[in-house]
């Protein structure tokens, strides 16, 4: 096989895909007033500032200083802007706090340039080769567009933090908030197999965490047909749940009690009413939307309600195994994904009724696997045996490898249709409210 035939970059898809999410992402600042530039939505997370410095010199640190061995633009700024944080609380977060930041022109000034020669290399330079530890397979132009992609999510969760005064309601931000709350209901999965993360040379891209392949046999259980409904976790918090100490682990209990948390962290009591706190708007809550909570929250109404959370192979059971047996790449099948198979892509800023989307259930006929949020796993976040750090990007997964992230599968609304890949994984720490994620509950099966 010649190295033509070998090539996974294809320049032309690569400049065009650069563009689009480059175009998305300025589209998202776009929706900021001025004054909500330095504005730190998310005490835990860097100031917007960071971000729109931070995903330019990402792409000039990955691909034109360690994939191509050149010069970056401006050392200082692509030092100040290497690395985000994630911090366990907010004491951690102060001392990392970063006191002074450039002005909007400069950081803007360098996202032009960085882009321009982003573009460059992306037109003219050897951006694939053979055997280098970051330009094989082309590793380093995904890795920048996909961490953009990546991070679209993060303003998102930030933005959403953000007073309405911080923001303007784009034309297109339509809401679907009637839907009927389908009758709870449990499907049967029988013990089969599942096959978690892929090799290296089955896709043309996967973060380190999801190689090599690891194939799991696993027991039969029963999951939710749908995602847990705000209707269904409203009975757990007018039960008393977030006052019961019962249903929590000690961790937890000591950090919603510490926090001083009574409800998921989307909803807003006024009065004797609930509602949701929409990215715009503030939305009579909607009983057919999934709930959006942390793992604690997600555990403990597990408990409360006698089953648990499943583990990732049971996710991906669910969600890719069939009754004949096979796997496919997709719960519906191995058609890309298009807007017709889940929310996700951008297609709307917040969830939709549960079941919205038939013709994306999996093979067993279990809903909105992927789309409408992502789901929590009780699977502690940790690598595939056999795993190695990329070279693009090497601490991408490890320096998450502590214990304290767990495994979450799926996909939110504004998860890029890209990011919609059987193999992807993503993970959050058990108390981070803010993440678009839900959950289903299963049990244990004959």
């Amino acid at each position: 096989m010649d190295g033509a035939s070998r090539r996974v970059v294809d320049r032309e898809a690569s400049i065009d895909w650069f563009r689009e999410t480059r175009q998305r992402t300025a589209g998202m600042f776009d929706l900021l007033t001025e004054e909500a530039y330095y504005e730190q939505p998310i005490p835990l997370r860097h100031p917007i500032v960071f971000y729109e410095g931070h995903i330019p010199a990402f792409s000039i640190n990955s691909l034109i200083k360690r994939g191509l061995g050149r010069d970056g633009l401006d050392e200082d700024l692509e030092r100040l802007f290497a690395r985000g944080i994630d911090p366990e609380d907010q004491d951690s977060a102060d001392t990392v706090a970063i006191r002074s930041w450039p002005t909007r022109a400069t950081v803007r000034h360098y996202a032009d340039n960085a882009d321009r020669t982003i573009l460059d290399a992306l037109e003219h330079a050897e951006i694939e080769q053979d055997g280098h530890p970051v330009l094989h397979r082309g590793q380093a132009v995904f890795t920048l567009i996909e961490h953009e992609e990546l991070h679209q999510e993060t303003l998102a969760y930030m933005w959403h933090q953000l007073p309405q005064t911080r923001k303007r309601r784009p034309a297109a931000a339509h809401v679907i908030a009637d839907g009927a709350v389908p009758e709870p209901m449990q499907i049967q999965i029988p013990a089969g197999r599942a096959t978690l993360g892929a090799m290296l040379d089955e896709i043309p891209f996967g973060w380190d965490n999801e190689f090599p392949r690891l194939q799991v046999e696993v027991p039969g259980f029963v999951i939710d047909r749908h995602n847990v409904t705000n209707q269904q976790y409203l009975e757990f918090v007018e039960a008393g749940g977030y006052r019961n100490p019962e249903w929590w682990s000690d961790t937890d209990w000591a950090w919603l009690t510490g926090a001083g948390m009574d409800h998921p962290s989307f909803w807003v009591r006024q009065g004797s009413e609930w509602f949701w706190r929409g990215m715009f708007d503030l939305i009579r809550l909607p009983m057919s939307w999934p709930v959006y909570v942390s793992y604690a929250e997600a555990s403990a109404y597990a408990r409360w309600n006698g089953r648990r959370l499943p583990t990732e192979a049971e996710f991906h059971r669910a969600a890719f195994g069939t009754p004949e047996g096979s796997e496919r790449a997709h719960p519906w099948g191995d058609a890309p994904p298009d807007p017709t198979r889940g929310n996700f892509g951008f297609q709307h800023w917040e969830p939709a009724p549960v079941g919205s989307y038939p013709a994306g259930m999996s093979a067993w006929g279990v809903h909105d696997l992927v789309g409408n949020g992502w789901e929590w796993t009780s699977t502690v976040f940790e690598g595939f045996p056999g795993f190695r750090p990329m070279a693009s990007y090497p601490e991408y997964s490890a320096d998450f490898f502590d214990g304290q992230h767990y495994v979450i599968k799926g996909a939110a609304p504004v998860t890029a249709a890209g990011l919609v890949r059987r193999s992807l994984r993503n993970w959050f720490r058990p108390h981070y409210p803010y993440v678009y994620t839900g959950f289903r509950c299963v049990e244990d099966g004959d």
